[in-house]
């Protein structure tokens, strides 16, 4: 019998059944099953033809991803010019926009082949973790990057002291040992659910809201503490951001010339519109009303998220940063001329 070439509507009732059937016997068992062997991802849901297309422009959207961060941070490294905080921050947010789509694209790709994958319940909360602690990365990164751009455009005769390679360093590394602390917290309470129905999450990778909703535990408590540390993931470093905007704004506009406020406001542009885009794709996915919304609006908005933010990131910082198309044409021109 020949397998259909397309992925809608598919039949989870025997994989349902599978687990169910497993997990229905004395009472006693049945609090000792609570954990699921694997999860079913079913990914996007068309024709064979619409997912071999979306495989190849992912594959496609991935590479370049890769490649454009790497060449970030090929180029900062080598570059003197681009030996500074701002740089070196823009390093820290490529190779955080590295690691969050490799966290999920690879199984993706795997998925739109094959119409539906399967993750193991460890490596679901795996890339659970990773994925989120690398989120929660780049909101404190932004959030040191607007801080950054504060000290230099408020406080430009003590820039070099206070913004010292020391201090820099520093702060990067209180970005990602705070951003993953937190979600290692986060973890204590997720790996303590209980699944005892379906195990089959309507997504392409292990998202947070689709464990809870496939989770028989009370999971109030749960939301409390994401509730909680939402406050020193988000909330604080949007925050940061918008205090240091505030202050910048009033800053600017008190430079005497126009070609002053301008080229102020120049070295914010890229930043800014990074910040924009990753919170809103953020808020779209996670905090706007989801009630109403097809599964597939749901997966089409966390793609923007996951895989096109980090693609958009290094386009941004290099066509409307000077200093990098300066370092890229010196880079070309050497490997031109050797």
């Amino acid at each position: 019998m020949r397998a259909r070439s397309t992925c809608t509507g598919p039949s989870r009732a025997p994989i349902e059944a599978t687990w169910t059937a497993s997990t229905v016997s004395t009472p006693l068992e049945k609090d000792n099953m609570t954990t699921v062997p694997k999860f079913i991802l079913l990914g996007f849901q068309a024709s064979q033809n619409i997912r071999i297309l979306m495989f190849l422009l992912l594959l496609v959207f991935y590479c370049f991803t890769i490649s454009m961060n790497l060449l970030i941070i090929n180029l900062v490294s080598t570059s003197k010019n681009l030996h500074t905080p701002m740089y070196f921050f823009l390093t820290q947010l490529s190779i955080n926009d590295i690691l969050l789509p490799t966290y999920i694209v690879p199984n993706m790709l795997h998925i739109m082949l094959s119409c539906t994958g399967t993750i193991t319940y460890i490596g679901c909360m795996t890339q659970l973790y990773f994925f989120g602690g690398s989120e929660a990365s780049e909101c404190f990164l932004l959030s040191v990057m607007s801080y950054d751009r504060y000290v230099a455009i408020c406080n430009p005769l003590h820039y070099t002291s206070i913004m010292t390679s020391t201090y820099c360093v520093t702060l990067a590394i209180i970005s990602w040992l705070v951003a993953f602390s937190i979600m290692s917290f986060l973890m204590i309470p997720i790996l303590m659910l209980k699944f005892c129905g379906s195990n089959t999450i309507d997504h392409f990778y292990c998202d947070f809201v689709a464990i809870l909703e496939l989770s028989c535990s009370d999971t109030y408590s749960l939301q409390m503490v994401v509730s909680l540390l939402g406050v020193p993931i988000i909330l604080i470093p949007i925050l940061t951001i918008i205090f240091s905007y505030i202050k910048i704004i009033i800053t600017i506009l008190r430079i005497p010339s126009s070609i002053g406020r301008q080229k102020a406001f120049s070295t914010c542009c890229s930043h800014l519109t990074v910040v924009s885009i990753f919170y809103w794709t953020m808020f779209g996915v996670y905090v706007l009303p989801t009630r109403g919304q097809s599964s597939t609006i749901s997966k089409i908005l966390s793609l923007l998220y996951t895989v096109f933010t980090p693609l958009l990131n290094p386009i941004i910082y290099s066509i409307k940063n000077k200093d990098i198309k300066k370092a890229l044409q010196e880079h070309m021109y050497k490997h031109l001329r050797s």
